[in-house]
């Protein structure tokens, strides 16, 4: 497994900072998260793309691709539109984001890019459809650049689930996309033992996301700080022969994110070995 951490959690850095510090950390992977601070889908160049591609390189850190930015696509609304929206038109805005995402990751050499459903604000006959149509084209929009989509279950959204995710593959069958296991997200929506459910997927896994996390409350924290057991899930993790990234996710702790990136390298160190 590689040592991961999302840039969500560094968003007071500038990208190339940021990267430098993960890589003095010890880290071996980068979640980039294309949003307004950095590598912006609608506003980078060729260029920067090139620099950050070249930079990853030196510092030896593999890059995948998380689509989680806030309010990249509407400054009032978190998280919005999405594949859920009612509205066409948002459905494409957020198809369009993922395709320039998937584009920026292709050049920076990343192979797999994280996505989600989105909420079902207005939830009725069509979900269903809704849900299959949207995800169809994100895993389409995502492949036609050559990385493997991987769709997250978030707690509240359409897919909020392990269970519901499997379900959704049952249905498309060959056309699913692989599965970003958040762990935090297993104590929220709870499925039984995370580090059960982690040995019943093992085999869809392409990515995880790592967290401390409270049960029932879907706030992301620093280790040491809620409920997860870290050693049992990362002992899973290695028993399934998960051999990819394990990026930790302190999306609300960029403004302490020096501590926070420390704070899971000793976690890290603990339980998986390693200087």
């Amino acid at each position: 497994m590689l040592l991961g951490y999302n840039t969500s959690g560094l968003q007071n850095h500038r990208l190339g900072d940021a990267l430098r510090l993960l890589a003095d950390a010890g880290f071996d992977a980068v979640a980039l998260s294309p949003d307004v601070a950095h590598l912006d889908p609608f506003r980078c160049s060729a260029r920067e793309i090139e620099d950050i591609a070249g930079l990853l390189s030196r510092l030896k850190l593999l890059p995948v691709i998380e689509t989680g930015a806030r309010y990249l696509l509407d400054p009032e609304h978190k998280h919005e539109p999405t594949l859920m929206s009612s509205d066409p038109a948002g459905r494409q805005r957020r198809l369009d984001f993922y395709r320039r995402t998937a584009a920026i990751g292709r050049d920076l050499g990343a192979q797999v890019l994280s996505f989600w459903t989105g909420v079902d604000h207005r939830p009725g006959p069509d979900s269903v459809e809704r849900i299959e149509q949207g995800v169809a084209a994100a895993v389409a929009a995502v492949r036609a650049h050559g990385l493997t989509p991987s769709l997250e279950p978030e707690p509240g959204m359409a897919i909020e689930s392990v269970a519901a995710y499997s379900e959704l593959v049952e249905r498309m069958g060959p056309e699913a996309p692989a599965l970003t296991l958040d762990i935090g997200h297993l104590y929220v929506v709870w499925e039984g033992v995370p580090a059960e459910v982690i040995q019943r997927h093992a085999n869809q896994i392409a990515q995880v996301h790592l967290e401390d996390m409270r049960r029932g409350v879907h706030e992301h924290l620093q280790p040491g700080e809620g409920d997860v057991d870290f050693e049992a899930v990362l002992d899973a993790l290695a028993a399934s022969s998960y051999a990819g990234p394990v990026c930790f996710e302190l999306s609300r702790s960029s403004h302490e994110a020096p501590k926070a990136v420390a704070s899971c390298v000793e976690v890290w160190r603990r339980y998986c070995g390693g200087d």
